[in-house]
């Protein structure tokens, strides 16, 4: 592992760390805009974080040790699955960083912490919660993993950094299944990180609410973390499609005044992407629970089609 790859290690995990709030929170913007209202600054997200992190932290008398480590868990699986997604400059890959596999891996093992605390409370809402975040990962997980096949079959390899390098030498939509990867990627993301249709982030009614349903029981710090981690997830989603789809500014030479113009691109980029969810999430209604698998069977037939038309190609 050289200087470069360790630089990369560094850089990546602050942009990560620096960029991720401020997407949830352009995303609730928009949303806000579409309905009337002004809605909250850009950087609410930020100060609703720095308040969580000095509030106290409450544990419910019926919770284990899973309940004191998930946030801690589900905080590092996501920074190191963070890795794997070169934000602004792709090095050279080493130690086995990139695998697509094992980057999905690591996101499966933060969700099944999550399920996890929210039963662990013993509380009705977390055990709903929980129960419906695994019932629509036992529907997505086939459709995640044909979309990611389609991905090694397009870039031939296992490895995220190689597909960002083809990308980005190509400099354009290089082929048309991109944009069919483009919409199966965007359906992926909007189901891993529970927007409309498949949850509301934003509500509190135990009727329709998944996500936070299993972190209703979080307080303080691992709160702070839990909502830090969700936007970290995000992140690395709208990453995966800004820069295969999209690859314009990606660095793959390193050098200072490259770093700073894809930096400021991939933000621009970014929140272009998050203006655009908040768009999609403002015209559509959140799908009955039955109804979700006809949202899933899209990614599904069009990353099925991708890996038929690269085999017989």
């Amino acid at each position: 592992m050289n200087g470069m790859f360790v630089l990369y290690l560094i850089l990546n995990t602050l942009i990560v760390l620096a960029v991720a709030p401020l997407f949830v929170s352009l995303i609730k913007k928009v949303k806000a805009r579409t309905q009337g209202r002004s809605g909250p600054s850009v950087f609410q997200t930020y100060c609703t974080l720095a308040k969580l992190l000095k509030k106290e932290v409450i544990y419910s008398p019926n919770s284990s040790r899973i309940m004191r480590v998930t946030p801690i868990v589900t905080m590092a699986a996501l920074l190191v699955a963070a890795l794997f997604v070169p934000l602004v400059f792709v090095p050279e890959a080493a130690g086995g960083i990139g695998n697509i596999i094992l980057f999905l891996y690591l996101l499966a093992l933060a969700k099944f912490f999550m399920a996890l605390a929210g039963l662990d409370a013993g509380s009705a809402f977390g055990g709903m919660g929980s129960s419906r975040e695994m019932s629509i990962s036992a529907i997505i997980e086939p459709t995640t993993i044909i979309v990611f096949a389609a991905l090694v079959f397009v870039f031939k390899s296992l490895n995220i950094f190689d597909m960002f390098s083809s990308s980005a030498a190509a400099g354009t939509l290089s082929t048309p299944v991109l944009i069919l990867i483009g919409i199966s990627l965007f359906i992926i993301l909007i189901v891993e990180t529970s927007r409309i249709p498949v949850d509301n982030p934003e509500t509190h009614l135990e009727l329709t609410m998944i996500h936070e349903g299993m972190i209703l029981e979080q307080s303080g710090r691992n709160l702070a973390l839990m909502e830090l981690a969700s936007a970290i997830k995000l992140t690395l989603l709208m990453a995966l499609l800004i820069n295969l789809v999209v690859p314009f500014g990606l660095m793959t030479t390193f050098t200072l005044a490259g770093l700073a113009f894809a930096a400021v691109l991939f933000v621009v980029k970014g929140s272009i992407l998050a203006g655009i969810i908040g768009l999609f999430e403002s015209s559509t209604a959140k799908m009955r629970f039955f109804r979700l698998p006809s949202l899933f069977a899209m990614a599904f037939f069009f990353s099925t089609l991708i890996i038929i038309i690269e085999v017989f190609a």
